[in-house]
């Protein structure tokens, strides 16, 4: 079952991102998003997809509200383009992970940086 549904993460992933950027027109989302991971219910009734979006606190709420608000079209084309018996729910979330990394990853270089310079 687990083999599934990571095959199914991953073709969901595929075309919603082909949906993103080709077939979804509203402003509100931004042109510098990702999407790191789908997360299927065992069920496969739900699926959450995590996305990054590049830019500030306001354009993060904007594309969030955006795909929220295309969820029911993403949904309806998902369901065309992918055989099964239940199209998910789908549940967009922020992953804030790339952002963190870089955040940690820059701490690390400062650390390294004051060593450097005291020896």
């Amino acid at each position: 079952m687990q083999y599934r549904s990571g095959r199914l993460s991953e073709e969901i992933k595929r075309e919603i991102s082909k949906m993103i950027f080709e077939e979804i027109k509203d402003p509100r989302i931004s042109p510098m998003i990702s999407i790191t991971d789908i997360n299927v219910t065992r069920d496969l009734r739900y699926a959450k997809v995590f996305i990054s979006i590049y830019g500030n606190n306001e354009e993060k709420k904007n594309t969030l509200d955006g795909l929220k608000s295309a969820a029911g079209f993403i949904r309806r084309e998902l369901g065309k383009k992918i055989k099964m018996r239940y199209t998910p729910e789908l549940i967009f979330e922020i992953d804030d992970s790339i952002e963190y990394g870089a955040h940690i990853s820059e701490i690390l270089k400062n650390l390294n940086d004051k060593e450097d310079g005291n020896e």
